[in-house]
């Protein structure tokens, strides 16, 4: 690759991760405690990187069903560096471990189980959806 498409990529991947920032910090923020009770103690899965981590398979599925035939950088540019930034496989690994440790092992257990299953089922979605995208597109042009 060029220097200009390691440049590409890499603002790519910045971009990807201060938009997880802002997806995870806004998605916990709605489901705090109003009534200023404080669970800081409680060690808990976060929702925000649930969100994020389906919205990015579902995502990268759409494109990789919708783009098969697109040039490499693009799949470099969106998927690796935009998604890439994006998702978070090793927080949602980390709320895992960090349950286990708290001695919830079942939740942990069950938290893994859950993100891997849902992550699949949004990928499987996205590529069905990204690759059924072009028949549509073609059909609502003509």
């Amino acid at each position: 690759m060029s220097p200009l498409a390691w440049l590409v990529l890499a603002l790519a991947g910045g971009l990807g991760a201060m938009a997880r920032f802002t997806v995870d910090s806004r998605v916990n923020a709605a489901l705090r405690p109003r009534d200023g009770a404080s669970d800081r103690h409680r060690v808990r899965p976060s929702l925000g990187t649930v969100v994020v981590n389906l919205s990015a398979c579902l995502a990268l599925g759409i494109l990789s069903g919708a783009a098969a035939g697109a040039p490499q950088w693009v799949h470099a540019v969106v998927g690796t560096g935009f998604l890439g930034g994006y998702s978070t496989f090793s927080t949602a690994c980390l709320e895992g471990a960090r349950l286990w440790l708290d001695g919830r092992g079942a939740a942990g257990l069950v938290h893994g189980l859950a993100m891997t299953g849902g992550t699949l089922t949004a990928a499987a979605l996205g590529v069905a959806a990204g690759s059924a995208l072009p028949a549509v597109l073609g059909a609502s042009a003509g």
